[in-house]
């Protein structure tokens, strides 16, 4: 056990155990193994923080409870009995019920009016949390996921959980008056509790989106919309989450200027637009000098061009991986606002966007398929057909499984197909992977359906 407990550690071996929660059939070996195998919070380092608004500033905070207080909230439930419950994990000092705490990201204090230690359903209400411990909170009210709680004397950033972005968009509209109110509160409540589930309302067409991380995990929220919310709500059907990209260096010139009876507008900037790293999103930098542009107006010539690009310019989805500088501008004594220097930036980044040869970018989702042999031609075959390329392929036993990338477009309703192909004896998991440009035919198929007339080349 000592050797096993060793390798575990090490990260070298990796326990398994087998039982069936069901009938509570190894479920005790399991969490004997747990007590004997896993590491307890001191037999690991010290976690790394940051200093909050000082992210070179490297912080650590040891596995002990005389070390100042810090925790990370790792999931939100609201409790039908108690209201919203945050999780957390206390990797150093004590915390009592009812002390004051700081929230690293909002900068404000937090009371933790209750803790309680959670088994399944049942509740019980403790004194304290220390180091290592799990435990569940009531109180704080502006706490989310990956939000660090920490001692107020002595503030710690813990590494937050990064969630990726929603890349599957359904709408959602309720049945009946009734249900109106019902949805509303729904929704509130599932996006609090599920970072990666996005509720957003579209201006043009009055309707409500909701964004996830595909098919099954819409309609999941919708089922508990039903069972938990009893709400019935009618849902449209999937609908990718494209973005758009450019793919050269691009400059754009903007100028706002209103001259009324009073005060007047003036606003006057040089942006250029280049391609920015993947997954880099948006990256804004000044590089003016002489003070052409005041430095009181730099943030609004970066909100401006992010909003620009968020309303996205050729197509309609928002401009992503783009690296935006300011170049040039001028201003006046009087006339010049922070409104002013906004709408020229918007101005500019419009005008450079169709000189950077836009493109158009869509969510490619990792695949693994395990499936019989028999069948292993077909599934390959219809990945051609599903513009998926594969990536490896190994067996398992009698088995084959096969690892692949395919866009999620494609994707709709692969588990009823995977399953009438092979007769029901594969299965297969999807995660997002990455946003991949589209080929210029296929895009502009999209730009077609979605009534654009612009045309990517």
């Amino acid at each position: 056990m000592a050797a096993v407990r060793k390798g575990v550690l090490a990260n070298r071996f990796c326990p398994v155990f087998c039982g069936a929660a069901l009938k509570n059939k190894g479920v005790q070996l399991m969490l004997d193994g747990v007590v004997d195998y896993l590491p307890a919070p001191t037999d690991i380092p010290a976690v790394q923080g940051t200093y909050p608004g000082r992210p070179e500033q490297t912080v650590e905070r040891e596995p002990s409870d005389d070390a100042p207080f810090s925790a990370l909230a790792f999931k939100i439930l609201t409790d039908q009995h108690v209201g919203r419950l945050a999780f957390v994990r206390v990797y150093s000092g004590v915390v009592k019920a009812g002390q004051q705490v700081l929230n690293v990201r909002t900068g404000r204090k937090e009371r933790l009016g209750r803790l309680l230690e959670m088994n399944a359903d049942e509740r019980t209400d403790l004194e304290e949390l220390r180091a290592g411990d799990i435990g569940a909170v009531i109180g704080p009210k502006n706490t989310t996921t990956g939000d660090t709680l920490c001692d107020v004397k002595h503030p710690v950033a813990l590494m937050p959980v990064e969630f990726p972005e929603p890349v599957v968009h359904i709408a959602i509209e309720p049945r009946s008056k009734a249900d109106q109110d019902k949805l509303s509160e729904a929704l509130r409540r599932l996006s609090d509790e599920d970072p990666t589930f996005v509720v957003r309302g579209n201006e043009e067409t009055g309707q409500t989106i909701m964004g996830g991380m595909g098919e099954l995990h819409l309609e999941i929220l919708v089922d508990r919309m039903r069972r938990d919310y009893g709400v019935h709500a009618n849902v449209g059907r999937p609908v990718v989450a494209y973005r758009e990209t450019i793919r050269e260096r691009c400059v754009g010139e903007g100028r706002f200027v209103r001259q009324t009876g009073g005060r007047g507008q003036y606003g006057h900037v040089v942006l250029a637009l280049e391609p920015g790293e993947p997954n880099s999103h948006f990256t804004f930098e000044d590089e003016t000098v002489g003070g052409v542009v005041p430095r009181e107006f730099v943030t609004a010539v970066e909100r401006g061009a992010r909003e620009a690009l968020q309303s996205g310019l050729a197509s309609g989805f928002p401009t992503v991986d783009v690296r935006v500088a300011l170049l040039d501008g001028s201003y006046h004594e009087v006339d010049s606002s922070d409104l002013a220097f906004q709408t020229a930036a918007s101005l500019a980044v419009r005008q450079a966007i169709p000189k950077g040869r836009p493109a158009l970018l869509e969510p490619v989702m990792r695949v693994e398929v395990v499936c019989p042999d028999e069948y292993m031609g077909d599934v390959i075959n219809d990945f051609s057909r599903r513009r998926g390329r594969l990536t490896g392929m190994e067996p398992v036993g009698r088995l084959h499984t096969i690892h692949a990338v395919a866009p999620l477009a494609e994707m709709f309703g692969y588990a009823n197909d995977l399953r009438s192909r092979t007769q029901g004896r594969a299965s297969h998991s999807m995660e997002f992977l990455q946003y991949e440009e589209v080929p210029a035919n296929i895009a502009n198929k999209i730009m077609e359906d979605t009534g654009s007339l612009y045309r990517f080349d």
